[in-house]
Formats: C-alpha cells, structure tokens, sequence
C-alpha cells in the first residue's frame, strides 16, 4: 500500500504505520492499493480519522492536487510501479522538498543453516522439475520479483527532478549498509518458518495451477511445500534427529531489505 501524506505544523518526518495510529505530523493521509480486500481490511483495522482510503494505483494520480503532498511512501510495492509513469506523478505532487520513501523486502535466509536455505531457494525460485514429478515455484513469481529481488537498485529517481537520493540496502545474511538501520530478523520456530513460505505469492498460483495436488494438511499426499520441507529437514542433522518435533526448532531469519529515499528539487 502506498500512502501520500499532507503537511501539519510539526513538518516532515518519517511515519511508520497505518493502521491503528494516529499521524502526528501530518495533517492528513491518503492510502492507495489496487486492491479493494486490501483496501476494506485497511479500513477495518484503522481508528485515525486523518487517514483515507482510495482503490488505485501509483500510476494514476490525477485526484491529486499539483504540489499538495509533503511524503509519498511505498511499503512492499515499489517493484511493481510503472516508473515511466510513477515518476512524473510523483514530481508533479510532491511539494519542493517532499519526500519519496520506498521500502521493502525479500527472501528471507535461515542464519547459520545455509544448507536449508539452499534447499528452498531452488523450491522457491526453481523452474521445471525440482524433485521426481515436481514442478518448482520459480515461474509463478509476478514479474516485479526480479527488481524486489535486486532491492531496487535499478530504480533510479530522475536526477532532473530529484536530488539527496539515499539507498540502505541489507543482503540477507550479510553486513548492511547503514549501521543506524534495523535489519528485519526475527528468531522463530520452524512450524511458522513453514507457514510463512506458505503464504508466498508464488506458492497459491502453484496450487492453483497443481488443483488435484494438496498438502498433508489437507489429507493429500503432499504439495511443493511439503517436499521441500522434507528436504529441508533431510538437510541438518540435528532438526531430522528431532523426529516429528522438528517444527519446534528455532532459527533466526533475516530478510534482505531496502530503504529508498530522496527529495523533490525545489
């Protein structure tokens, strides 16, 4: 979701969260996303009064007044931005001196268990047959993913209309660039390591492409997501050793990240 934000007395300053917060220094929010489930759960899990919801997209801004917005912020969306357009929308908007912010992430990796994150990187990423009669998930990606997964590098602001452009980039299990930055990690047990690759976008249109295959979960034999967990587990001793209690070992994950700023030229 992307969000535009107005001007209030205490300036410009970086704001975090929609839902469930009130801005404080902004005097109004307008958030933007294509989709209208995302849209009507925003409104639902959302108190502030000063925050407003619209179905739209990044390349079509023109309810929005020239030079009217202090901050644009994008969250998890900028790879999918039609930038030939985005960008004179955003240089139309945005006041002088106005804020673009860009942040996002990618694949996550198991810190200290390069070997199971090998296995799902070829689960994930894969193209044809990954195990005897499966079909990888790599071709069921949207076709942003390539620039989510190059953290936005290619993404360039034009140098014409933007200056004081700032990158903070952390490749996951790596040294960041920019100490003063939190890297996203989060220690976790293998059980919700496994339900969160079950939510990847890549994953549902494998399923929907695979109908008659289902999980274990649902009483089938056992879908991509399955197979690569078992292979997974083949591949560290100590988590195979745990039996059927694998899903109760913890590993830290660290997502790579990025930060994207940079400010309209007077």
């Amino acid at each position: 979701m992307s969000a535009f934000a107005r001007p209030a007395r205490s300036g410009l300053r970086p704001w975090p969260h929609l839902a469930g917060v009130e801005p404080p220094h902004f005097a109004s929010v307008t958030a933007v996303d294509p989709s209208a489930g995302m849209v009507a759960q925003a409104k639902k899990t959302t108190t502030s009064n000063n925050i407003q919801f619209r179905q739209g997209n990044a390349e079509d801004l023109d309810f929005v007044a020239d030079k009217s917005l202090d901050m644009v912020v994008a969250g998890q969306a900028a790879h999918w931005f039609d930038y030939a357009q985005v960008w004179p929308n955003l240089a139309r908007t945005l006041k002088p001196g106005g804020t673009v912010a860009f942040f996002g992430y990618k694949d996550n990796v198991l810190l200290g268990y390069e070997q199971a994150t090998e296995v799902m990187e070829t689960f994930t990423y894969g193209f044809g047959e990954v195990a005897p009669g499966v079909e990888g998930m790599g071709r069921f990606w949207e076709p942003g993913r390539k620039i989510l997964r190059n953290l936005l590098r290619e993404v360039v602001p034009p140098e014409s209309e933007f200056a004081d452009v700032q990158r903070q980039l952390h490749e996951p299990g790596q040294q960041g660039q920019g100490e003063e930055v939190a890297w996203q990690t989060n220690k976790m047990k293998l059980g919700a390591v496994e339900a969160y690759t079950r939510t990847f976008s890549c994953y549902n249109s494998w399923k929907e492409a695979y109908p008659d295959v289902k999980s274990r979960a649902d009483g089938g034999e056992g879908d991509v997501v399955d197979v690569m967990w078992d292979r997974m587990i083949d591949s560290v001793p100590e988590w195979k050793a745990m039996g059927d209690r694998w899903r109760e070992a913890e590993v830290v994950s660290d997502w790579g990240t990025y930060l994207l700023m940079a400010r309209r030229r007077s």
